[in-house]
């Protein structure tokens, strides 16, 4: 499979060639200053130039060996977080979008618009911005505003960025040979657009863009975060109406604000170096802003084991990358100024690193590869659509069960609440048959208040699991992680009380995500694999879809979906129901 990826700016175009059989690249190429004299009049004639350049550079021998282009598409709101194929309802929604990135979406659509004319037999890919930032949790997306602003139109934090934050992630996991899940990350994409990321196991749970892509960092001509009281106070002022508001925000602010010189980095390093204060304010300002991120994602992660820079900036700038760690040696996090002098990123150059011997984290400079990360997207996306023709021709139909707090014990925590040598005694078997629930039950006591009578669910473990409500989190006084079963490093712990005597368990509480046991039987009739994310419809009058549904699979496994108390209580549930399987979501790559 080729595939195409193309990254169309307001004046420019970006497109690179892969070939999916090794996920090579093949040709590179770049079209500037749409628009402006001496250049392509508007986003057909660069796409033209790009086209002819790729027959006639030898890649192609015809746009026909074209089987697929993925487009970037800045933001895909509350309804696309994967890449999808386009149609009339996705160029609808991007067309939507617009006043959320007025300068972004009409160039996307530009693109679109040009590579369905010019290649009408190649599929079209959207593949969005916000993606990878679709595990955000609440509680980190929300804003101080009422809450039918959340619920009922949206307004939260998508993020931005997301196919860097994704790429650097995983290459680090590869560099330093471990996988994802096993990694707390900070990867921080600066250049003339600016955003950190906190990466737990691989996924983002919060990032410094927002809405749109205006706050966080300093960045080149956008003012980053900022008093919204400011805002109202110029507007009374200086009779400023929203358009000159906005266009101060995003174009008259950042360094460019700052400094005066320029929202080049390096023009304002410049004018630094020859004495120039505020241009040495704006590097500061950067910079400060810069670790008191890098500060609140470690804290929020409960320490980092890697720390990344990537981007023009983040590949390139020695000094921001020493100021932005300087200082932060206490939360284990220290360079080698020799490396960070010595670094020399090229494109495709890979990861360096910048650790000093004796930091606790890993400092890696790392050269992203974003179109990389679009054409998976994109071929991803064509997968889901085979797959799920055979899903809406025949439905398939799924148990789904309310799944209320439990705990699974290991052998020591077995004999500390219950007695040296206990054997767990079954009350009744599960509908998976492997499982059952016990006679014994245990307390829980968190910081906060206590849960009484919780059922252990045996057989025992190798490791001690307790599986709650997000109301009994509360009611604990903890935090705790909505987490696959068995993902457990990092998760709060808390006082088990049991007949016996009990314990302090150091970690193992989760909010168990919702999901879905299968055979690899159900599995393949379904056209689903282990990891999946899937969405599931219940049956009934009410429209009601459950998304983000993590599937299971094992040959020990029945086929039912658990969702939790809460969500059943919200959703007005019987103990036992049916749906269907209606879409696969996602499919993250397990590979890192």
């Amino acid at each position: 499979m080729k595939i195409l990826v193309v990254n169309c700016g307001s004046s420019s175009l970006k497109a690179d060639l892969f070939d999916m059989d090794g996920e090579h690249s093949l040709h590179a190429c770049h079209v500037a200053r749409i628009g402006l004299p001496g250049a392509a009049a508007d986003h057909d004639a660069a796409l033209a130039v790009v086209l002819d350049e790729l027959v006639s550079a030898g890649p192609l021998g015809s746009l026909a060996e074209i089987d697929a282009v993925a487009h970037r598409v800045v933001h895909g709101g509350a309804r696309y977080r994967s890449a999808v194929v386009i149609d009339d309802d996705v160029i609808a929604e991007i067309t939507r979008l617009i006043p959320l990135l007025p300068l972004h979406h009409p160039a996307n659509l530009a693109g679109i618009r040009a590579c369905q004319q010019a290649m009408p037999g190649a599929a079209q890919v959207a593949v969005f911005d916000t993606a990878f930032h679709r595990t955000i949790p609440d509680e980190a997306a929300i804003y101080g505003l009422p809450y039918r602003l959340f619920a009922e139109r949206g307004i939260r934090k998508y993020g931005f960025h997301g196919h860097s934050h994704e790429y650097v992630a995983g290459a680090a996991a590869r560099f330093l040979e471990t996988p994802q899940r096993r990694l707390n990350t900070v990867t921080c994409h600066l250049g003339n657009g600016a955003s950190v990321c906190a990466v737990q196991r691989g996924r983002s749970i919060d990032t410094s863009m927002g809405f749109g892509p205006l706050p966080g960092l300093i960045m080149g001509s956008r003012v980053g975060d900022l008093d919204p009281g400011i805002l109202p106070y110029l507007a009374a002022e200086d009779g400023l109406d929203m358009d000159q508001i906005d266009h101060m925000l995003n174009r008259e602010g950042g360094l460019l604000g700052i400094s005066g010189v320029s929202s080049d980095l390096r023009e304002i390093q410049a004018a630094a170096d020859e004495g120039d204060g505020r241009a040495a304010l704006a590097i500061k300002a950067f910079c400060y802003r810069l670790k008191l991120y890098i500060g609140a994602y470690t804290a929020a992660m409960g320490g980092i084991d890697v720390l990344v820079f990537t981007g023009g900036i983040g590949e390139h700038s020695r000094g921001v990358r020493a100021r932005a760690v300087q200082g932060l040696e206490r939360l284990g996090i220290a360079i080698d100024h020799g490396a960070n002098d010595a670094c020399q990123l090229t494109p495709g150059a890979g990861v360096a690193d910048l650790s000093a011997p004796h930091s606790r984290c890993a400092v890696l400079a790392v050269a992203t590869d974003e179109e990389r990360v679009m054409a998976r997207s994109c071929a991803a996306a064509l997968d889901y659509r085979r797959e799920l023709a055979s899903i809406e021709t025949e439905p398939y139909p799924i148990r789904v069960a309310v799944s209320a707090h439990h705990l699974h014990l290991c052998r020591r925590d077995i004999d500390a609440l219950f007695g040296e040598g206990h054997q767990l005694t079954v009350k009744k078997p599960l509908f998976i048959d492997s499982q059952f629930a016990c006679e014994e039950r245990v307390n829980l006591i968190g910081p906060r208040g206590r849960v009484e009578r919780v059922r252990v669910i045996g057989p025992e473990r190798s490791a001690t699991q307790v599986e709650i409500s997000r109301t009994e989190e509360f009611q604990l006084g903890i935090d705790a992680p909505v987490r696959a079963s068995g993902d457990l490093a990092g998760s709060p712990g808390l006082t088990l009380e049991g007949p016996a005597g009990s314990l302090q368990l150091g970690e193992g509480v989760i909010c168990a995500m919702r999901h879905i046991h299968m055979t690899p039987h159900d599995a393949a009739a379904a056209g689903i694999r282990n990891g999946d994310q899937v969405m599931v419809k219940m049956d009934g009058d009410r429209e009601l879809v459950f998304g983000d549904v993590l599937v299971r699979v094992n040959p020990a496994y029945k086929l039912e979906m658990h969702i939790d108390t809460d969500e059943a209580n919200a959703a007005d549930l019987p103990m036992i129901s049916q749906g269907t399987l209606v879409a696969i979501q996602a499919r993250e790559d397990k590979g890192s």
